[in-house]
């Protein structure tokens, strides 16, 4: 039978059918056709090949599907970084709140387009806090002489890689702190000579400038003091005339104060910590570094009453060692704690910085190293050693027994020439 010029129809879908359809597929049911005359065998077959097979949908599969949601498009969201690490207490606080690991934490770094080959791994700190003028030239002095290529005072070289570089003026720092009364911030600046920033500060009282090591977070206007020469009169009656350890803590240990460590509450975070009575600080000075109080010794007195002789801290390191509780610290953490993150981009940076290039001893000859020389990589079956054949790894010692470290508690752990397990 010709099928040219006949016209097919569909029947209407059963009951079953359309129940389906208004249940499941309300939006996507097929419009029922009018019914036509029944046809041949061929035209049956060729209607049910037509037909929609309504009976293999599953009811599963068209659930999802309206219940699956549109494609979204990507959108743009201004990401803004979280504040730099607060590791400091409050200025009413008196017990330090720790704070993450620096891993954990997101450090933001500037980087730039790679237009030039030097700036596609340049990363930067973020401080566009800091002063964009010159240093304060009375607090400055010239950085000349042969010293600058690591020669001494014969002309020898005695510290290799060093030569050339920008040139520079070297910052008074107070690192002392004797100065009572309350100074104010007047702005942050860098210093060349070191990674940590400088913060320029004036005494209230007289007008004097110095420079100190910034604490971070410190910015300009802030109020900070120096308690190392005593307790202020004024201090002292605030508290009914009777110094309380725990109100003289909330009052006192704030960021960027100045304190002998002894009045520092245990846990706190400080820098540029004191070894001595006398003196100004020794340790922790770097950028992002701290020592954390763990305990003070306590004595008793000959007339009765006890006495702090000794405050015992844990460097970064993993050292504990002892120092005197008179001794000066800050509270807080050296500023620039993204400057462990950076990255020059290229060599000629570290040329600025008067950095000079340093050659493996393996790719030198046996003349000049005790590892150069031979067919090949290879260094002779020689451990490792300087150029002059001291021990460079396995936990070589120089100090003499007759020299003991009276001031350590607890030496900070040594890896003994092998890799620190992750």
């Amino acid at each position: 039978m010709p099928l040219s010029g006949s016209r097919i129809s569909l029947p209407e879908p059963s009951g079953h059918h359309e129940l389906l359809l208004r249940t499941i597929t309300p939006s996507f049911a097929p419009e029922p056709l009018p019914s036509s005359p029944p046809l041949g065998a061929a035209s049956r077959h060729l209607k049910a090949m037509l037909q929609p097979r309504l009976g293999s949908i599953r009811p599963a599969r068209i659930a999802t599907s309206l219940l699956r949601p549109l494609r979204t498009y990507a959108t743009a969201i201004d990401h803004k970084p979280p504040p730099s690490i607060e590791p400091t207490v409050a200025s009413d606080a008196g017990v330090l709140r720790f704070e993450g690991s620096r891993k954990e934490k997101f450090i933001p770094l500037r980087t730039y387009k790679p237009r030039t080959p030097g700036l596609r791994h340049l990363k930067r700190p973020v401080n566009n806090h800091l002063w964009k003028g010159r240093p304060l030239l009375k607090l400055t002095i010239a950085r000349k002489g042969q010293h600058l290529g690591g020669r001494n005072n014969t002309g020898r070289v005695t510290v290799r890689h060093r030569g050339g570089g920008h040139k520079r003026r070297i910052r008074i720092v107070d690192y002392k702190r004797y100065l009572p009364g309350k100074h104010v911030v007047d702005r942050i600046e860098y210093d060349p000579n070191r990674t940590a920033h400088l913060a320029l500060i004036t005494r209230l009282e007289t007008g004097e400038k110095t420079y100190i090591v910034a604490a971070d977070g410190m910015r300009a206007g802030d109020e900070i003091e120096s308690f190392r020469s005593g307790i202020p009169k004024d201090l002292i009656k605030e508290m009914g005339g009777i110094i309380d350890p725990g109100m003289l803590a909330a009052k006192t240990a704030s960021r960027g104060n100045c304190l002998p460590i002894h009045m520092v509450p245990l846990g706190s975070q400080v820098f540029n910590v004191g070894s001595k009575s006398k003196g100004g600080g020794v340790f922790c000075r770097s950028a992002g570094t701290y020592a954390i109080i763990v305990n003070k010794e306590e004595g008793e007195l000959p007339k009765g009453g006890i006495e702090v002789k000794s405050v015992i801290i844990r460097m970064q390191s993993g050292e504990i060692r002892k120092v005197s509780p008179d001794a000066c610290c800050t509270i807080g953490v050296a500023s620039n704690i993204q400057s462990h993150f950076a990255q020059l981009g290229k060599a000629g940076r570290a040329r600025w910085l008067g950095k000079r290039p340093e050659v493996r001893g393996l790719a030198m000859n046996a003349a000049d190293h005790p590892h150069g020389g031979g067919r090949g990589k290879s260094k002779g079956n020689v451990h490792p050693v300087s150029p002059w054949g001291t021990p460079a790894k396995g936990g070589y010692k120089t100090r003499h027994k007759r020299n003991k470290h009276t001031f350590l508690v607890t030496d900070r752990p040594r890896n003994q020439g092998k890799r620190r397990p992750k």
